[in-house]
């Protein structure tokens, strides 16, 4: 007997995830973190200058360090 929408590629791919997961496999998320993009004289065009967690972006723009500053969240890789 037909099981329907439970057959076929979709339902195959959710059994495979659903064995992967029981055995602690999976795909880790990657660190995210915050991070403070910015201008400065050297660099005038928007660029990473160092992780939320090192700066504060307040005292970056007060000492005219930088400008233009964005604190986004990215995968602590990319940078």
């Amino acid at each position: 007997m037909a099981k329907g929408y439970a057959e076929g590629p979709a339902a195959e791919e959710a059994e495979r995830r659903r064995d992967e997961l029981e055995r602690g496999g999976g795909k880790r998320k990657a660190e995210q973190r915050l991070a403070v993009y910015g201008s400065t004289e050297d660099e005038p065009e928007p660029h990473f200058i160092a992780w939320r967690d090192d700066v504060d972006p307040d005292e970056l723009f007060a000492s005219g360090q930088a400008w233009g500053l964005n604190v986004v969240r990215i995968s602590a890789g990319l940078t």
